[in-house]
Order: C-alpha cells, then structure tokens, then sequence
C-alpha cells in the first residue's frame, strides 16, 4: 500500500509491502513472538492521586569495576541511539518506511545477537531501549515541529547517561534509616555506594534511576519518586487582605531588584574564575593532542567549571526557596533568554558581545525555571508579565511613560513629576502593579471555591477568563 506523504510529494509505504521491507532490507524482525498472544490494550500507570513526581540527585562513588560498567553502559546507549537514528533515516531515505520504538527495539534484539556487537549483551537490555525509546520521543518532538531533526550523539558533546526503569534495578530500603538503602543496578556487580545527603520520602519505592557523568568525571544518580508535597500556608498582609506579592527585575548590575529595594548582587563567577580559566586554557593548549597531559588538563578544566555550576546552582536555589516561603504571589516579566544572546551583528556588536557572557553566567533561565516549578509545589502563584511592558520606561509615582533608555542609565528623574527613579527599582515597582492587576483580573473570574492558578501568563489572560 502507498500513501502521498511530505510536501515534496513523497510516497510512503505501509501495509504487507511496508512488512516486507522491513524483514528483508532493513533487517527488522517480525512480531513472530506476539502473533500467537490475543491483544491486550496497554494500561498506562497512573501515579497516585494528589502526588508529583519529584527528582532527587545523589553523588554516588562506584568501584573501578563498577565504574569501567557504568562507562561501558554510557557507551551502549549512545551507540544503540546512533543506530537507531540511522536505521530510521535510512528506511525513509531509501525505502520510504517509517519505523517506530516497535521496530527499533526488535532491531535491537537482533544487534545484541549480530557477532560483531555481542558485547551489547553485556549491558541491560532495558537501558537500551531506553535510550530508543528518547530517540522515538525526539522523532515525535521533530515531526511536532517544535524541534530540529535528532542527530547523532557523541562522546565529546554528548552527555553520559543512562536510564534504568523498575525492572532495570533493585532497591532495598534501610529500617534503621527510612528514606536511605542499597541500590543495585541490572548486571553491574554489587550496589552502589551513595552519599544519602538527604533521604528519600519514607516507604517510597522509586520509579526511574538515572546515572550519569559530569565532564569532570563525577558520577551521579538521580532518583524519581511520586510523592505528595505539602504547600506551604497562605501568606496574606492581614486576615482576609490582599495576598503578600513581591516583583523581580532581573539584570546584570543585581541579579534580582526586588519592588522594596532590595537587590540581590550578581555572583559573577565567570569573572571572578576568569583569570583562572584562562591560564589553565593556555596550559591545555600547550599539550600535544591525544596524551594523558592534556586530559588532565581538560578535567582540570572540567573540575573548575563544575564547581562554578554547583556555586550558581545552590545560590539560584537558595534565593527561589526564599522568595517562594515570603511570598503568595510572585511577579516577573517574560524574558526569551536565547534571542538576548544571539550572535550581535551591526552596530554596538562589541558592546553586545561583551553582555552575552554576563547574561548567561546570571542563568535568567534557571531562575525562571525554578520559580516555576516551585510555585507549582508549595501553592504559591507566578505572573509573567508581557515582554513588551514598558516597565523601565514608565515612572512609578505618575505613570507617565518616558522615551527609551540606553542600557548605561542607571538612574533618571521623571519630566512630568521630577520623581528620582532608580532604574531597576522603578521596573520591580511597575512589574508589581501590573502582576497584580492581572492577578486579581484572575481572581474575580474562578469560580468561590476554586484554588488560583500556579502560573499566569499575560498572553494567557483571555483564555484563562474564558475558560474559568
């Protein structure tokens, strides 16, 4: 059977002759051992009412046996992706079939028996198709439109990791201390010694274990669990008032301007390691490609840059669980980090290219991202504001809006009432008038009874009113 697919008019093959190509040029098996089974409709597992799934990453220290297994497991998976995409691209590029997860994983039963990649027996079969199954999941965001063709990964860009689902690991808790026990995962030898930093909830079972390396080759396991988070207690300014709201205005001279003047300084850790970094660049420059000096040099490098991350990481943390206990409602305006560090072209490049850094050291992105989600948990609401609010622009005191703003004026003084306006201050201020114009907007449409939203977005608004 042929069906017209794509827009340059291709033809895609289904049906027997679809079946046919499959078993004979592309050497996928057929489904010899369901054939005889009667179809049963797959039940998805559906987590327990009133819970979230929730990640807990660990440091753990594998054996050099254990660690040369978790390697050789990183490498299985990142081989069995690659062919995956190569098996896929190849059926539609010269046969015009498309394969799914399906095909892939009996493909992958006849790679792990083929004699030149027996090895791959080594390895569980369950991580490997795990990491067919994320290679189905970008296909699927790819013919969605909202990403570009999955391409092959590899070593050096790649990250390592590798997935374990329930029937890949074994966990047993400790009695003595409830949320901590042994793991051990599908043909490696003997569990794995992890530093239990905090414990897991109590009488948890975990559903997926990732185990992962950094570039400066530490190892990781990151658990997911289902559990039931508590929110946190309502914070109102007095019974039956208004709910306590504070604004963000993100930037570079502050990390974050709060809307009654505090301000939270930037880290600059790039800078502060710059001199650091570079030196140790030009060591590894120095080095003859491909001899045990120059790897040391890059996990020198690596261990540096690691250390950056978790100070960023742990400081973006400390601040977002702060301003979630303070607050109900949290204000923010709607920022696309990637088009603020595009390539600059034109005039003022230089000047741009020297924010670039600066912004991505800020880590706008996970500030946002941890808001989020974190509002989401503990019941607290988060209002992003239109990108296009003039709130720097806009006096404060009048309302009155002023002309554009070089990027060098920190401070100003409004024409209309002569107000002296700090720059990031007055932004936080506008930003906290407008959130909570759209929240109570919010508010007067839900139904009496109905919790508010843990996210409001300003583009959003018509079709949360709408549909309340």
């Amino acid at each position: 059977m042929l069906e017209a697919a794509g827009e340059d008019n291709r033809v895609r093959v289904t049906g027997v002759e679809a079946g046919r190509v499959k078993r004979e040029a592309l050497g996928v098996p057929a489904r010899v051992k369901h054939q005889q089974r009667v179809a049963v409709p797959m039940r998805r597992r559906t987590p327990a009412a009133d819970t979230r799934q929730r990640v807990y990453r660990y440091r753990c220290y594998p054996t050099p046996v254990q660690a040369e297994q978790l390697i050789k497991t990183f490498g299985a998976c990142r081989w069995a992706y690659n062919e995956g995409l190569a098996l896929r691209d190849r059926a539609w590029r010269e046969h015009r079939v498309s394969l799914g997860f399906a095909e892939s994983c009996r493909a992958l039963t006849g790679w792990r028996n083929a004699e030149g990649t027996r090895w791959l027996q080594e390895v569980s079969s369950t991580v490997l198709q795990q990491a067919l199954r994320h290679l189905d999941i970008a296909f699927g965001r790819f013919f969605k439109g909202t990403a570009k063709h999955p391409r092959r990964k590899k070593k050096s860009r790649s990250r390592d990791s590798a997935t374990y689902v329930r029937t890949g690991f074994r966990w047993v808790e400790d009695s003595e201390r409830p949320g901590t026990g042994l793991i051990a995962l599908a043909k490696q030898s003997g569990s794995l010694r992890i530093r239990w930093s905090r414990p897991l909830p109590a009488g948890t079972r975990p559903v997926k274990l990732i185990m992962s390396r950094d570039q400066a080759g530490r190892f990781f396991v990151s658990v997911l669990v289902e559990e039931r988070i508590e929110p946190l207690p309502p914070v109102f300014l007095r019974d039956g008032g208004p709910p306590k709201a504070a604004a963000l205005d993100l930037g570079l001279a502050a990390l974050v301007t709060l809307d009654d003047g505090e301000k939270v300084d930037h880290p600059r850790l790039l800078k502060k390691y710059g001199a650091r970094l570079a030196g140790l660049q030009r060591n590894l420059h120095r080095k003859e490609r491909g001899s045990r000096n120059r790897e040391k040099a890059r996990q020198e490098i690596a261990r540096l840059y690691a250390l950056i991350s978790d100070v960023r990481g742990d400081a973006l943390d400390r601040l977002t669980t702060r301003l979630v206990r303070e607050n109900q409602v949290l204000v923010v305006e709607d920022l696309s980090v990637a088009s603020l560090v595009r390539s600059p072209r034109g005039k003022g490049r230089r000047r741009k290219a020297g924010l670039n850094p600066a912004i991505l050291d800020a880590s706008w992105g996970e500030l946002l991202r941890q808001l989020r989600y974190k509002c989401a948990w503990y019941g607290r609401t988060l209002v992003v504001v239109n990108r296009f609010f003039p709130s720097t622009r806009q006096c404060s005191a009048c309302g009155v809006t002023g002309p554009k703003l070089d990027l060098a004026v920190r401070g100003w003084s409004c024409g209309e009432c002569g107000a002296a306006q700090d720059r990031d201050v007055n932004a936080a201020r506008n930003l906290r008038v407008e959130g909570m114009r759209l929240y109570e907007l919010v508010a007067s449409t839900l139904p009496p009874g109905r919790a508010m939203p843990s996210l409001i977005r300003a583009s959003e608004v018509p079709d949360v009113v709408r549909t309340a």
